[in-house]
């Protein structure tokens, strides 16, 4: 089995050639099932060989046909499975992985199912299900060392994505605050500068008031000279003079009475 950290190809599931006797072999052709045997066996060989060149979508077809003859037939879902995980088809390749562990008859097959879909979920950075994957295997498995280390891999890039996790939403958090603080400073800057523009029109309309009242017209100021304003004075008292002259008479001079001694 690869490790995924080293991008390793997961190796193809082979079969085990076995000789047959002569005798089962004969009873395979008389009852029909020779040809679909070994059809079935061209078919994992030819998967095989087009898995060893890297031709991965070929490859898958020919699994794809057996799996259709034999739906529980183990060798082919295995490598049905590898041949969707290099095509990166990971959720296709899981659930054909899933089927694989489920029909396996033997532990070693039902660890080698459950580390390629701990691989899938680790492809696709979902490290909880890699990591429950991976002791799946270990559980089927406990020697094995490449699950073993996948998953302490697995269990430290989860911390690593926590404590990102945790870095961004701190730096979101002071990024809210930041922002709140430019928004109050920026309502506290306009309230200022209309605070301002009431205070430059108040300005304004009591100084229009001031220069209309200015404007007003004003008594105007006395522009005689002193020698004038002495010949005004005197016309004044002869005219006051001559009002008591003729007043004086209008009544008739005053008698003036003796006293009786």
């Amino acid at each position: 089995m690869n490790r995924l950290h080293d991008h390793m190809a997961i190796p193809v599931y082979r079969t085990l050639r076995i000789p047959l006797v002569l005798c089962v072999v004969l009873l395979l052709i008389l009852t029909g099932a020779g040809d679909a045997t070994g059809q079935v066996s061209r078919l994992i060989n030819t998967g095989n060989s087009l898995y060893g060149q890297k031709r991965y979508k070929e490859a898958a077809a020919d699994y794809a046909k057996v799996v259709a003859k034999k739906p529980n037939y183990t060798p082919a879902l295995f490598n049905l499975g590898n041949s969707l995980y290099q095509q990166k088809q990971f959720d296709s390749s899981r659930s054909v992985m899933e089927r694989t562990a489920k029909v396996a008859s033997s532990n070693g097959d039902k660890a080698a199912a459950n580390y390629n879909i701990g691989n899938t979920y680790m492809s696709q950075q979902k490290w909880d299900e890699a990591i429950e994957s991976y002791k799946k295997t270990l559980r089927a498995n406990p020697q094995d060392a490449d699950a073993k280390y996948n998953l302490s891999y697995a269990e430290q890039m989860k911390k690593k994505q926590e404590q990102q996790d945790k870095d961004k939403k701190d730096k979101d958090k002071d990024k809210d605050k930041k922002d709140d603080k430019n928004k109050q400073d920026k309502e506290d800057k306009n309230k200022d500068k209309k605070d301002d523009q009431d205070q430059q029109k108040k300005d304004e309309e009591n100084k229009d008031k001031k220069d209309e009242k200015d404007q007003r017209p004003q008594g105007q100021p006395s522009k005689l000279s002193e020698k004038q304003a002495e010949q005004l004075l005197n016309a004044l008292q002869q005219e006051e003079k001559k009002l008591q002259d003729k007043m004086k008479k209008e009544k008739g001079a005053p008698v003036r009475m003796q006293r009786d001694w």
